[in-house]
């Protein structure tokens, strides 16, 4: 069971997600760019993290003029270790189910996407 992700750059690579019950609201959170939002939905904050990302994607493919080692790091960040753990509960869980676990356990939805930047 691996789900780990090979090196970002601008033209390939992938990055994990995952939307979990923080309190009493929904976090959503892109690991590999330390991008985190919250909200009361857990649909929304998806569709919010997302969005995010997509706007993180483009700022880093307008960051011209550095050298793609610079924007490599951007694409590639060390997640906090308490999400890396969460995240690894929740590979563990689907992995056993057979599917994520229900919207009153901790973890919403989780899952990797492919990086696309054109």
């Amino acid at each position: 069971m691996c789900y780990s992700i090979a090196m970002n750059t601008l033209k390939s690579g992938g990055y994990r997600w995952m939307i979990l019950k923080e309190s009493d609201s929904w976090l959503g959170v892109a690991l590999e760019f330390n991008i985190v939002v919250d909200g009361s939905d857990p649909r929304v904050v998806e569709a919010e993290l997302q969005e995010a990302v997509l706007g993180y994607l483009e700022s880093a493919k307008k960051a011209r003029g550095f050298r793609p080692q610079q924007i490599n790091v951007l694409l590639n960040q060390k997640a906090e270790e308490e999400y890396e753990s969460r995240w690894k509960r929740a590979m563990q869980a689907k992995h056993i189910a057979k599917s994520i676990p229900s919207p009153f356990t901790e973890v919403y939805k989780a899952g990797i996407s492919n990086l696309v930047v054109d």
